[in-house]
């Protein structure tokens, strides 16, 4: 059964030397690309609407701030350790499969949470809906990229895509707010039946898939990347509260490093690797990796400190909060739309260089004008559209520049990386974020604890605008030097 209307070559558009071939959208290849919408915009309403109801609840539960932050870790450490092992599943297991059996999971881990009354089971449900994510996160992607043919179609589905995951983090703020005045299981149980809904849609609207060909099973290769990128997760989330030197740190992550590197051994000997490692010699592939760990890291780091600053020190209400970085996530949805025309007319690397310039120029303009008491309309909205629009530029680009030229085989990998590298990069940022805004000067109205940890957000960022001018100075340079 297919869902396209038009043949194409594996991993590309069109055979070679041949036009572009447009794609019809029909009504069953929108539906399709609404099922993947839905469990992204599930994805962030969740993450965000969980964050709005900690304080909720640590009270109701009796949890420490220890324990409550890892209601957040825990997704965090399923998500982050477990994604490139989810998306390379899909491939050897077929996409379909993967994707409608993590969302049922995800689905019976919301419920769970929404009903326990003990602190730890709710954070192991975290855990769990983390663990599914991973796995719905990279197979829908994928399912995107071999669903729309690359070029317009694809760059254009992926725009749709991407409002979709801004609009489920902006409403979640906002919805959070709302549904914790009525009780906080209620930003548990809400998604159960948006996720069951997506479910039945998936199972009626997605085509079946074969598993890739020649598919091996590489288990040396999944057990050691597994328990490596856990372990270095967990190493990530609880350093800042054990203290980097701290002998079960340091030698935490020497133990995830020893299980990388057997896994990088092992991928080089077997005959059927987890993954490919060919793929990182793609020079693209790389930037867009690196990009997505500027634009991640940044991004939620900052928006970490911000939720910190605008409550804790200048006692804004959460709801009040929401609304204040609401804009960001407006010119996400309402921006993002075209930024598929605009990948179709300049290209990924431009835009993902406007992204960064943009990101590193918000940040800029906050530092430079927020003192203690800063003015909203002045220092914070301007921030806000900034970041926005940022986001909005370079999240879609990146994922087009991640997965282009990729074999259909391959996509899920390809998938799964880029969005490894976002979470794992995010989490090393926002620990070494954490880690300087604790160390901080502290005092009412005291921007000074926050001032360390935005300078580092802001170096993260111009160091991805200079990776990405850099690419396009050498391809300026070379026509010159070739007509002269």
């Amino acid at each position: 059964m297919t869902i396209t209307e038009t043949p194409r070559a594996s991993g590309s558009p069109t055979a070679a030397g041949s036009a572009p071939v447009e794609q019809r959208w029909t009504p069953r290849l929108w539906g399709v690309l609404g099922v993947l919408c839905a469990v992204l915009f599930l994805d962030g309403l969740d993450v965000s609407m969980v964050g709005v109801a900690l304080p909720s609840i640590g009270t109701e539960l009796g949890l420490s701030t220890t324990s409550l932050q890892w209601i957040v870790n825990g997704y965090v450490l399923g998500y982050g350790g477990l994604l490139l092992l989810g998306g390379r599943t899909a491939d050897l297991l077929g996409r379909r499969r993967v994707f409608l059996i993590a969302l049922a999971v995800f689905a019976v881990a919301s419920l769970i949470g929404g009903l326990v009354d003990n602190g730890p089971l709710l954070i192991v449900t975290r855990f769990v809906k983390g663990l599914a994510a991973a796995f719905t996160a990279p197979t829908a992607l994928s399912i995107l990229t071999t669903t729309f043919h690359e070029g317009p179609a694809r760059n254009r589905a992926l725009s749709v895509f991407s409002v979709f995951g801004a609009s489920g983090y902006s409403s979640g703020l906002i919805l959070g707010g709302l549904l914790t005045s009525f009780g906080w299981r209620w930003t548990f149980l809400t998604p159960v039946p948006l996720a069951i809904l997506a479910l039945v849609a998936g199972l009626a609207l997605i085509p079946k898939d074969k598993p890739a060909d020649g598919g091996g099973h590489d288990l040396v290769g999944a057990v050691t990347l597994t328990a490596g990128m856990l372990l270095a997760v967990y190493t990530v989330v609880s350093a800042p509260e054990r203290g980097w030197l701290d002998p079960l740190t340091i030698g935490s992550i020497l133990l995830a490093v020893a299980l990388l590197a057997a896994f990088l051994i092992t991928e080089n000997r077997v005959r059927h690797p987890l993954i490919r490692l060919g793929i990182l010699r793609i020079g693209s592939i790389v930037r867009a990796n690196l990009s997505v760990v500027a634009l991640f890291g940044s991004y939620l780091s900052f928006q970490f400190m911000m939720t910190l600053y605008l409550q804790d020190v200048l006692r804004w209400s959460p709801l009040k909060m929401a609304l204040a970085l609401l804009p960001a996530g407006l010119i996400v949805a309402f921006g993002s739309p075209f930024v598929g025309r605009l990948i179709d007319r300049y290209g990924t690397s431009r835009l993902i260089l406007a992204s960064m310039a943009s990101l590193s120029l918000g940040y800029v303009w906050f530092i430079a004008t927020a003192g203690n008491t800063p003015h909203y309309a002045f220092t914070v909205l301007p921030t806000m559209l900034l970041l926005g629009g940022g986001f909005a530029f370079g999240f879609s680009s990146i994922m087009a520049q991640a997965t282009e030229g990729i074999d259909d085989s391959e996509q899920g990998l390809a998938s799964g990386l880029v969005q490894t590298s976002g979470q794992v990069g995010a989490a090393l940022v926002l620990a070494a974020v954490t880690a300087l805004v604790a160390g901080g000067t502290h005092g009412g109205g005291d921007f000074g604890q926050f001032h360390a940890g935005v300078n580092l957000v802001t170096a993260v960022a111009v160091v991805g605008l200079a990776l990405n001018v850099v690419p396009l100075l050498r391809r300026r340079r070379e026509p010159a030097l070739a007509s002269s």
